[in-house]
């Protein structure tokens, strides 16, 4: 009987470690066959090189695997197809004869050449059931990328040097710039080209003025001012925008920010204290136990019982809380000095806190829990001047000021 059971139980095994390979391997065969398929509808679509990656992808790990077949043929379609659509392009581009399409005509003659240095590590690539390799057309494209290369970056040089004489704003520099900058990107440091992208660059900078206004009854620190003016510390300058805090005599301005303080209010000194009573029953002594009657409780052994003695300890805490409080309210505006308008307006406020604790006590210091005894640790201190409690705010102001800035650009 036992016998049976488990030859049962090694059939039932069996059965399911069947059921799972042949589970695993219609998945492979699904997922392998969702792969193919969707690589053939990226060729019937034009999304030749969305199929030449992933053909590519597939024969990197195993280019005679005979399950791999199917993506050595449509690598061969779709790389025929797309160097075919190509060459058409540039065809139609060189005859239509606009300069502007130089960089269309140099971007195809460089995928052109970078399609077919992705195939060449795998060649040579068999087809199994014909007994021959796939067949792939390369060209030589060295003089037609240099060619193109230069022909684009002379359109690009001249183009650029005339723009910078027509630019009306800066916009028109900027784009200049990027012009530039993809000159030197495909051909590093051609002719002046560095001078002249410091030039669109200098012209398409907006340089902006900061300070602040002390409108309130209360005198800032110097310190403070400094601290709040220091744009290094910010880091808001960025590739078209740059912040001083001290007007330079051969700039032309083109904004300017004016911190406006309006209000510094600082509430008074102030310290409150709670009281805390504080309670412990603490071991004290023992004693013999007795019964209801007097009379002494004895153990097992005839041996009078002894137990502890307790008595109640007591303290008084005095918590107190040293406040003192400053509240700064102003406004940021912005202005174009082109058109001497303002531009708008963001209002701000700030503020810091002191706050200290400490206590003493009265009584028996072991009735306190560990939190007031850490407590005693702390003593008075003196209150903070008011101008280090407007200094200590400027820390949050700052934050405001790199909010609103970054969060709001000129152009």
């Amino acid at each position: 009987m036992l016998f049976l059971t488990i030859n049962s139980l090694l059939e039932n095994l069996n059965k399911m470690i069947k059921k799972q390979l042949l589970f695993l391997l219609i998945f492979i065969t699904f997922v392998g066959c969702g792969g193919v398929k969707k690589t053939q509808e990226a060729i019937n679509y034009g999304n030749y090189d969305e199929a030449i990656e992933t053909t590519i992808k597939n024969l990197r790990n195993n280019k005679t695997k005979k399950s791999n077949q199917p993506y050595v043929i449509m690598l061969q379609e779709a790389y025929e197809k797309a160097t075919n659509r190509d060459q058409n392009e540039i065809n139609f581009l060189k005859k239509d004869g606009n300069p502007a399409n130089l960089e269309s005509i140099y971007k195809v003659y460089t995928n052109l050449n970078l399609r077919q240095e992705l195939i060449k590590p795998l060649l040579p690539l068999p087809i199994l059931d014909k007994g021959k390799n796939a067949k792939f057309q390369f060209h030589d494209y060295t003089n037609d990328l240099v060619n193109s290369k230069e022909m684009l970056s002379n359109y690009l040089y001249e183009n650029a040097k005339k723009s910078l004489v027509k630019a009306e704003n800066k916009e028109d520099f900027r784009n200049i710039y990027d012009d530039l900058s993809y000159l030197n990107n495909i051909n590093p440091n051609y002719k002046d080209s560095q001078d002249l992208l410091k030039v669109a660059h200098d012209k398409g900078t907006d340089f902006v003025y900061v300070f602040i206004q002390n409108q309130s009854d209360k005198v800032i620190p110097i310190r403070l001012e400094d601290d709040l003016l220091n744009f290094d510390t910010y880091r808001l300058n960025n590739l078209w925008t740059v912040y001083h805090n001290k007007k330079q005599p051969q700039l032309k301005y083109d904004f300017e920010i004016v911190l406006n303080l309006r209000e510094i209010n600082i509430s008074p000194e102030k310290i409150s204290e709670k009281q805390i009573v504080q309670e412990k029953q603490v071991k004290d002594g023992w004693k013999y136990l007795q019964d209801s009657k007097g009379n002494a409780v004895k153990d097992s052994l005839g041996n009078n019982i002894k137990v502890d003695k307790f008595k109640t300890i007591r303290s008084t805490l005095y918590q107190n809380t040293q406040n003192k409080s400053v509240q700064i309210i102003g406004q940021m505006s912005y202005f174009d000095l082109l058109t001497n308008q303002l531009i708008k307006t963001f209002p701000t406020e700030s503020g810091f806190k002191f706050e200290h604790n400490y206590a003493t006590y009265r009584g028996d210091k072991n009735a306190l829990d560990q939190n007031y005894l850490d407590l005693l640790k702390y003593k008075y201190v003196p209150f903070p001047s008011n101008e280090q409690m407007i200094f200590d705010s400027g820390e949050d102001l700052k934050q405001k000021i790199k909010y609103i800035i970054t969060s709001n650009n000129f152009r």
